[in-house]
């Protein structure tokens, strides 16, 4: 309830009990939290990531660039960045080794190393 003490470093957790006022930073906390309900992870960094790209955007309006070039920056970023990530993608091995790896790693995110050591 309001009033009450939480103590987290969750994202999520956090974004889901402040009571956001702004239209903007609503939808960055909304887009936050629906990236971490299907990947359950990343909340944080979306939300400084965004914020960033924002801070960024302002400092262009600021000298008077139209927002419409901005936008088409966005785009051309975002198909290179997509064109990265094909180009240094692994290729998915289905092995037990593998899942181990993935879920220690996914777990060392949310909990102390030697805790998810033992976990996986």
């Amino acid at each position: 309830g309001a009033g009450d003490i939480k103590i987290t470093k969750d994202g999520n957790v956090l974004l889901k009990e402040m009571q956001i006022q702004h239209p903007t930073a609503s939808l960055i906390a909304r887009t936050a939290t629906a990236l971490d309900n299907v990947i359950g992870d990343g909340t944080t960094t979306q939300v400084l990531f965004v914020g960033e790209l924002l801070h960024q955007s302002e400092r262009y309006l600021a000298d008077d660039i139209p927002p419409r070039v901005l936008v088409e920056g966005f785009d051309i970023a975002k198909e290179l960045c997509l064109k990265l990530l094909d180009r240094y993608a692994v290729k998915w091995q289905e092995d037990s080794d593998t899942l181990h790896r993935v879920a220690r790693t996914a777990l060392r995110t949310k909990l102390e190393g030697d805790l998810a050591e033992k976990l996986t």
